[in-house]
């Protein structure tokens, strides 16, 4: 079975670019997602709280696992390292697209595994080290980035959908269902008709 895995962090980022890198990474290899995992949770909540937990459960010998980078799987190193380890001891592969890597069982793959997990990870950490420094001296300068307090962003996840909304609602579609029809998060719907 072939898996394409897609996690954003929030609902306020989309899940439509991974699945066309993915896609055309498929296109390309002449490959074809058979099952597609999709979830807007932050990469430190614990796997066994996600969908990925339960993919990872049912992953078997000789399936693979498709997604646009490793850190999609996790935040940290060690639960990069972890995922990767019960995939390998299933048998099971994992493909990433933007790092171009396929590890599967071998000790190339557990190496590699390591070293990119750890660079990520520092990587990681330097970008949040600079953006902090950055903004704590913007601040002491007097400069304040982002939208001013108590403003609202103009344009939402699901801006220029009311009229199709109302029509649901008018069907008496659920907001459940109107939410996952439109690929956000319930709450998400629930604020964008209590702003309307």
């Amino acid at each position: 079975m072939i898996y394409g895995y897609i996690r954003v962090s929030t609902d306020r980022q989309t899940v439509e670019n991974q699945r066309y890198e993915i896609s055309e990474f498929c296109k390309r290899n002449n490959i074809m997602v058979e099952k597609w995992i999709e979830e807007t949770i932050s990469g430190t909540k614990e796997v066994d709280e996600r969908k990925l937990g339960k993919l990872l459960k049912s992953l078997k010998k000789g399936d693979i696992m498709i997604c646009a980078e490793l850190s999609r799987l996790g935040r940290s190193l060690l639960m990069i390292m972890s995922i990767l380890n019960v995939c390998m001891q299933k048998e099971a592969q994992v493909w990433t697209i933007k790092d171009g890597y396929r590890l599967g069982s071998d000790i190339s793959s557990k190496v590699l595994a390591f070293a990119f997990g750890l660079s990520a990870e520092i990587e990681r950490n330097l970008i949040s080290q600079r953006t902090k420094e950055a903004l704590a001296r913007l601040k002491s300068e007097g400069i304040y980035i982002g939208r001013p307090r108590g403003a609202k962003s103009k344009e939402v996840k699901l801006t220029g959908k009311g009229e199709l909304i109302n029509r649901l609602l008018e069907q008496r579609v659920s907001k459940v269902r109107i939410a996952k029809r439109l690929g956000v998060h319930r709450s998400t719907l629930r604020r964008f008709l209590h702003e309307q």
